[in-house]
């Protein structure tokens, strides 16, 4: 059989991986009985040059009909990019990754720098550690975080460091960071956090482990109701589970609220 080529993002081609479909699926803690079906289902759709878009498709339609965790936890890079189209709710979900570890957050504080003023998306702090978080949000995952971006942070770091007494600065970005961004980040002693860098401790990894699924995970709502959520300030499932009036800010009908409640149970592996 010949070999099959797919379409990258950028338009280059590179061999169809099988291995590559089955971790992106393991990655995702996908029910291990659906791995292999899915990648089976993707297998039979296959032809020469089918866009890698199309190929996550076919396995996020796949497992969306058989179990809504594993399809929302599979389906994260896109529900990242649906919280748009401004930063703000990526901001806010950055900042709960923080107070999920502990940290005193603030989020949209405007500073006085040595020669101008600063609005720090997010300020984290937990006992000699005060960290000023730079968040870069993209729409569009094939839009990286590139080296100017991290430049361009470094140097707000640099501008209000010595006067607010900030130990540290992070970029994290909902996408992935170009080559150069990852080199001058490790140079200048900058931590970097983008979708699947660094190996431990990446954006995905943060997310699953602090059980912060995005409400924009979720199959059993609408666009409507989401952005009804991300508008009332309900940007994670865990927020859905403790307010109080979370289904009210999107007029969700009550007989509906079972079924959302246990697919935030199937995504997020919880009996909560």
């Amino acid at each position: 059989m010949a070999e099959l080529y797919v379409t990258k993002l950028s338009g280059e081609w590179e061999p169809f991986s099988e291995g590559k479909l089955r971790n992106a699926l393991e990655r995702a803690a996908v029910v291990p009985h659906l791995i292999n079906d899915a990648v089976e289902h993707v297998k039979t759709h296959m032809r020469n040059g089918i866009p890698t878009g199309e190929i996550y498709y076919l396995a996020f339609s796949y497992l969306r009909g058989r179990e809504q965790g594993s399809a929302g936890r599979y389906g994260l890079r896109k529900a990242i990019m649906e919280l748009g189209p401004d930063g703000h709710p990526f901001e806010k979900l950055v900042g709960e990754i923080f107070t999920v570890q502990g940290f005193d957050v603030q989020t949209g504080v405007v500073l006085r720098g040595k020669c101008v003023q600063h609005e720090i998306d997010v300020i984290a702090i937990k006992g000699d550690r005060k960290i000023m978080v730079e968040c870069k949000f993209h729409h569009e995952q094939e839009v990286k975080s590139d080296v100017k971006i991290a430049l361009y942070v470094q140097a707000r770091f640099e501008d209000v460091k010595d006067i607010h007494h900030f130990t540290e600065v992070w970029l994290v970005t909902s996408t992935k960071l170009t080559y150069d961004a990852i080199q001058y980040a490790k140079c200048a002693g900058m931590h970097a956090v983008g979708w699947s860098y660094p190996k431990e401790g990446s954006l995905q990894h943060l997310i699953e482990r602090a059980e912060l699924h995005p409400i924009t995970c979720l199959e059993s709502v609408t666009k409507e109701e989401k952005r009804m959520w991300l508008d009332g300030g309900i940007i994670t499932c865990k927020d859905i589970r403790e307010r109080p009036n979370a289904f009210m800010i999107a007029n969700i009908h009550e007989k509906q609220h079972a079924k959302v409640l246990e697919e935030i149970r199937q995504l997020c592996g919880t009996e909560k």
